[in-house]
């Protein structure tokens, strides 16, 4: 099978990198991709915006499955043009990926179906936000209702920040028209959790759990980001929890979406908080979360394309999944300054000697580039994604540091205490 990969970070390369893998595979395409994903798949230069070029070339290259890894072309449609074209996409309709799109439609459809998430309310004007901030108190959440490449979410610790948060949003347009409407909610006690699921409309079956860091800096301080680590799995993700996640939030959610004229075809990504009372939604993303894709692929011991052809095919009710009980972590590389501005074309060092132990480390690529000189350089926030596979979390931790401590990129940051609670765990 020929398969085209949408996207360019490094959930994409992660797989890109599964696929190639797959005794099924004759070749890996990937639009537009970066430096790393050039080492497992053919990358071509369309972006993942430009719906034509990309039904022309799956057409043209006779692409048997296409793969969309982020969230906008999705929200957008680009499921819809592929699947009229008659090319077999991986990925829900812009109907379905309304969950993810909108976060008011996300609370309403909670709200009408009875699945379980924080208190909240809409508002379209700032006086009224503001005034409801006031009333409530912090801390609070504060969310901008359309896309905001994973920025546009405040956990206001203080009535001020959460002001501010709404005055960014809907006066000075930090977000454009994703700001333009907000959702203020409850702030949840408990411990996130990222719960993935393979969905075909009618069935969904669980992936692996993961858990992730959105804060900037160690100690979970500083900015919101797109995800500065993770790992699987996840301690917190008992098998009961995972019964109750499944009862109370994937199945009616898959419910929910058929009733709403909307069938929920792709990969489902529950991003949860562990409560004193069990398990509530925080948000639904549509497409495999940014770095939780990386480790939980690396633990995947069944064939990938075969599981999203069932998804696509509607029969997961048939399907079986197993996994590597080993623990696999991933520590983003950042440029500094992110997730504010930053500087652009900064070279690596040391990759080519950075992994010595390939069975258990990987690099995964996300915002790289080569200059004339054929060097790696960054392009983007996010960078790298160093993984490390293990017996316990120690010893994943561990494998994914001591990689990082061999590339030599002076513009970069990261954290180093990822995965510290499940560390906390293991270790009594």
């Amino acid at each position: 099978m020929k398969f085209l990969v949408i996207g360019s970070g490094g959930r994409e390369h992660a797989l890109c990198w599964t696929l190639a893998a797959s005794p099924l595979c004759e070749a890996v395409f990937c639009a537009p991709g970066n430096a790393g994903i050039a080492r497992d798949a053919e990358c071509v230069d369309i972006a993942v915006g430009n719906f034509d070029g990309i039904v022309d070339f799956a057409r043209a290259q006779a692409i048997d499955l296409v793969v969309v890894g982020p969230e906008e072309p999705l929200v957008n449609g680009l499921a819809d043009a592929l699947t009229e074209a008659g090319i077999k996409t991986f990925g829900p309709s812009a109907a379905a990926a309304r969950l993810e799109g909108s976060k008011g439609f996300m609370k309403d459809l909670c709200r009408k179906y009875g699945i379980p998430t924080a208190e909240y309310r809409r508002f379209t004007e700032q006086s009224e936000a503001r005034a409801y901030i006031e009333e409530k108190g912090a801390p609070i959440v504060v969310k901008t209702d359309g896309l905001a490449a994973g920025k546009g979410v405040t956990v206001a610790r203080t009535v001020d920040e959460a002001l501010q948060a709404v005055d960014e949003a809907m006066a000075e347009g930090r977000f454009g028209a994703a700001g333009a409407e907000l959702v203020i909610e409850e702030f949840m006690e408990g411990e996130e959790l990222s719960f993935f699921a393979l969905c075909d409309g009618e069935d969904a079956v669980p992936l692996a759990s993961a858990q992730d860091h959105k804060a900037a800096y160690d100690g979970d301080e500083g900015p919101n980001t797109g995800g500065m680590g993770a790992y699987s799995p996840a301690p917190v993700c008992t098998p009961e929890i995972e019964a109750r996640i499944v009862d109370e939030i994937l199945n009616p959610t898959m419910a929910a979406m058929a009733a709403e004229g909307a069938p929920y075809r792709g990969v489902l990504f529950l991003g949860l908080m562990i409560t004193r009372d069990g398990p509530k939604l925080i948000e639904y993303n549509v497409r495999f979360g940014d770095p939780e894709c990386q480790v939980v692929l690396m633990r995947l011991m069944s064939d990938l394309p075969s599981a999203l052809l069932a998804a696509c095919d509607g029969v997961l009710s048939t399907f079986d999944l197993r996994w590597y009980d080993e623990t696999a972590l991933a520590v983003v590389m950042a440029s500094k300054g992110y997730p504010g501005s930053y500087e652009k074309g900064t070279v690596i060092g040391g990759l080519d000697t950075a992994v010595t132990d390939p069975e258990n480390v990987f690099v995964f690529h996300a915002g790289t580039s080569t200059n004339d000189d054929g060097a790696v350089i960054a392009t983007g926030g996010r960078v790298l994604n160093v993984c490390g596979m293990g017996e316990t979390v120690a010893q994943a931790r561990a494998r994914a540091y001591e990689t990082i401590d061999r590339v030599d990129w002076p513009n970069g940051f990261y954290r180093r205490d990822i995965a510290w609670r499940a560390l906390e765990r293991e270790t009594g």
